[in-house]
């Protein structure tokens, strides 16, 4: 695998053990700071850091046995994420409507106090292991408003916890105020961004969907260029995106920061 990462122009990856290793099993309680280690030294030979550790669960989960057992895979990444050279573990936070079913008046209110605990746990385990708990906002999910993040932060007042900035996860449909909504993320929790997610916006008739970055309606000059003010040199993870389409997105964006 970093054999082919190595044909493209990156210097980092989002890693997502589950999906990316094939020929090793890595499910819940097969990690050991050996097998850690394996993994980190191969992309470290590729000249490739592991700058994030994918592990996306539902943490609001309507099964709390299944709630539970993802609750512990994602605590054993952020056990071993130093291991890999990682300093986070990153997830989404479950649709919004989970719980609409149950409670058609409430369902909002039960999934957000659901997502409050299971934050504080996987905070304080993220503090035990020095690493960082990362949140990714989508405008259908829990976290579905810049709001709704600083929020989190608030109710959660741990430092090792941080926000994975996609913006348009955030606007979704909203493509005519994407400026506020990203104005909005940068002032409420500009301080707490630990990496940022790119890709573009695409419209055919009425349909709005996501693709690779720089060449959609997204406003990506001025969203790298308030990045660049708020977090130099941070980590941006391409997304929606073909291999074969990486090298020429990752030389368009050298040429939109450019000046930057």
């Amino acid at each position: 695998m970093t054999e082919t990462l190595q044909n493209y122009d990156i210097d980092f990856v989002q890693l997502a053990l589950s999906k990316a290793i094939q020929d090793i099993d890595t499910s819940t309680g097969k990690l050991s700071p050996g097998l850690a280690n394996y993994i980190g030294e191969q992309f470290d030979r590729a000249g490739i850091r592991i700058g994030v550790l994918g592990c996306y669960i539902n943490p609001i989960h309507p099964d709390p046995v299944i709630r539970r057992l993802e609750i512990n895979r994602f605590k054993e990444h952020l056990r071993y994420a130093r291991q890999f050279g990682a300093p986070m573990v990153a997830t989404e936070t479950g649709s919004l409507t989970t719980f609409q079913a149950q409670d058609p008046l409430h369902y909002e209110d039960i999934g957000w106090d659901i997502l409050r605990v299971t934050v504080q746990e996987l905070a304080e385990e993220a503090e035990k292991w020095g690493v960082f708990l990362g949140l990714e906002g989508v405008s259908t999910h829990t976290l579905s408003t810049p709001d709704k993040m600083r929020r989190i932060l608030d109710e959660v007042p741990s430092s090792n916890i941080g926000v994975v900035l996609d913006p348009c996860n955030f606007i979704g449909d909203a493509v005519d105020v994407q400026d506020q909504i990203v104005d909005d993320s940068f002032r409420l929790f500009g301080d707490r961004i630990i990496l940022a997610h790119l890709k573009d916006i695409y419209q055919d008739g009425e349909k709005t969907y996501h693709g690779k970055a720089g060449r959609g309606h997204f406003h990506t000059e001025a969203f790298l260029n308030k990045l660049n003010e708020y977090k130099p040199m941070i980590d941006v993870s391409l997304e929606d995106i073909t291999n074969l389409e990486i090298n020429e997105t990752v030389t368009l964006l050298k040429k939109i920061t450019s000046h930057i």
